[in-house]
């Protein structure tokens, strides 16, 4: 157990993620919004687009970054929703067996979904069903997580009632990997309220996955913050060593809650 939370370096903690990042997290948490944020900075990656792999997966029919939604539990929030604004950025997306919203409600997932996860050449993000009941589906693609390939990601809203303090973060956490089986790599702070986010939101989350890291002897990879309402320079009170900071855009939030 270490004694002071880890923070990956900030030049690098993109870096940090393998070939296949398994995002899971509560309801509510934004990890699909994490996802869908996260498959769209390595499409527009340079170091991916310019790469010897982009033109490998090319060739293979496989695009360099795919998004598979294994969510199939919640009707909402789902990161397949967003289908167009990803194959516009050349991103694959794999999920329900049904391709048009009015059945993807339904809980049937696509037999295609393997093909990117057994092409080597292609970066894969995973939107796992919410809590440990959602996650569960992943034992499905177990043969796929080997270690060397895999990281596994932890999205905690500390505004949510279920995370909102030190034992019932630490405590999802743990659930989600006594049922999957998988070892959670990197938290991820993605402290927010939707459109009334504040830094301060941002600030408490931040000491909470501390706490929790600490608890748990993980890694804080990321605070994430949202880039339509505040800017890198509004969390100036942040550390150096705190300065991981992911921009998300408000990609899932539907137009009736607007």
């Amino acid at each position: 157990m270490t004694s002071n939370c880890i923070f990956v370096p900030e030049e690098s903690f993109l870096d940090e993620l393998k070939r296949k990042t398994i995002i899971t997290g509560h309801y509510g948490s934004g990890k699909t919004e994490f996802a869908v944020s996260l498959a769209l900075k390595f499409a527009r990656n340079e170091n991916h687009t310019d790469s010897d792999n982009v033109s490998l997966a090319r060739q293979w029919n496989h695009p360099p970054v795919s998004l598979i939604d294994l969510d199939i539990v919640n009707p909402y929030f789902r990161s397949r929703e967003q289908r167009k604004l990803l194959e516009e950025n050349g991103i694959s997306v794999y999920g329900s067996v049904y391709k048009k919203e009015i059945a993807a409600e339904l809980p049937a997932l696509g037999a295609d979904i393997k093909a990117p996860l057994e092409c080597s050449n292609t970066k894969v993000i995973i939107d796992a069903g919410g809590n440990d009941t959602g996650a569960l589906i992943l034992n499905q693609f177990t043969k796929y997580f080997t270690d060397d390939e895999t990281t596994i990601l932890a999205v905690i809203n500390a505004n949510r009632p279920e995370t909102s303090d030190i034992n019932g973060a630490a405590e999802h956490i743990t659930a989600i990997e006594n049922i999957t089986g998988l070892t959670v790599s990197y938290i991820i702070n993605n402290t927010h309220m939707l459109r009334e986010t504040t830094t301060e939101d941002i600030l408490s989350g931040l000491e909470l996955c501390k706490t929790v890291c600490k608890k748990l002897d993980k890694t804080l990879l990321c605070s994430c913050y949202p880039e339509e309402i505040i800017t890198p320079d509004d969390l100036r009170k942040l550390q150096e060593h705190e300065k991981n900071l992911m921009p998300l855009g408000l990609y899932m939030r539907p137009t009736w809650l607007k």
